[in-house]
């Protein structure tokens, strides 16, 4: 097997075969993109938004295969709750590594809708990441800071009707939208310096959800609480994984009905705010109790 070779032979061949996977089906997820914005038939326009949700599949599936390829992985997958392709989630993941967006699009694979992500708006330039998200209608968040709104208060909750808008297009395909609820991927030095108050978690962003189910709560039928762990790679999941070592992956998914009570005003409403923060806390303290748990079975 190729994962009995030393890392560092494997390195740049796993590393080229999964740039040359990103740019194959990036190419061909930009090109139907630019179909769709030039033809005027709207039956078409639904063949594409089909055809390009398949290539992103298609582009995960073959990034996995690679994957095991190179390492010996153990995927350890339980799933609590009926999960079903023509439905609407948000998924609200926990974030260790790059590595988590590819498995979270193939762990949606013959399960639920294919994934959408909240883009910064920076990304639109990185190579075809930026404009494959585009063409997969993902939606780029720019968001106000309360500085900017002082100074420019015409444009209060112009970010958050945006974002809205560009959601009206899932209402017409199942769609998944994923939210890495820390806001950043988890590291020791980030853990230290945030202070955050879980173990194994960084605090998480509440204002984050909060727009999000402010945006598309009326779509979705469900939250899938998604918790994803590498028991033996810690550190640099990435450079494990592209050098062969990569040994287990563990991921539990729950999930959880959307309660009307989860969608509100959080910028404007004092009461609501302090609830839906209550409410997200208590799961991320139990996330952090289930990743402890799955660390001490590992």
């Amino acid at each position: 097997m190729l994962s009995m070779l030393p890392g560092l032979l494997l390195l740049p061949f796993h590393a080229l075969l999964q740039i040359f996977n990103l740019m194959g089906w990036g190419s061909l997820i930009i090109l139907l993109g630019i179909i769709k914005l030039i033809s005027p038939v709207q039956s078409l326009t639904h063949l594409l938004n089909r055809l390009l949700n398949a290539a992103l599949r298609g582009f995960a599936i073959c990034g996995v295969w690679l994957i095991n390829l190179f390492n010996r992985v153990e995927w350890d997958y339980e799933i609590e709750g009926n999960l079903r392709q023509d439905g609407w989630y948000l998924v609200m993941a926990n974030h260790i590594s790059w590595l988590d967006i590819i498995l979270l699009m193939h762990f949606s694979c013959g399960r639920i809708p294919a994934t959408k992500f909240f883009i910064k708006q920076e990304l639109i330039w990185m190579p075809f990441i930026g404009l494959g998200a585009w063409a997969l209608d993902m939606p780029f968040m720019r968001r106000y800071n309360a500085e900017f709104i002082a100074k420019y208060p015409h444009l209060k909750g112009k970010d958050l009707e945006a974002t809205r808008k560009s959601c009206e297009k899932f209402s017409t395909i199942p769609t998944t939208v994923i939210n890495f609820v820390e806001g950043t991927r988890f590291t020791e030095q980030k853990h230290r310096t945030k202070a955050s108050p879980y173990t194994h978690l960084l605090s998480p962003k509440a204002g984050g959800v909060a727009f999000t189910l402010a945006s598309m709560g009326n779509l979705f039928d469900d939250i899938i609480d998604v918790t994803l762990i590498y028991p033996h790679n810690s550190k640099h999941v990435m450079m494990d994984m592209l050098c062969g070592r990569l040994t287990k992956v563990v991921l539990r998914a729950k999930a959880i009905p959307l309660a009307r009570q989860l969608v509100g005003n959080y910028q404007e409403d004092d009461i609501f705010r302090a609830q839906f923060q209550g409410w997200l806390n208590q799961l991320w303290q139990d996330k952090d109790s289930l990743i402890q748990q799955l660390r001490d079975d590992s």
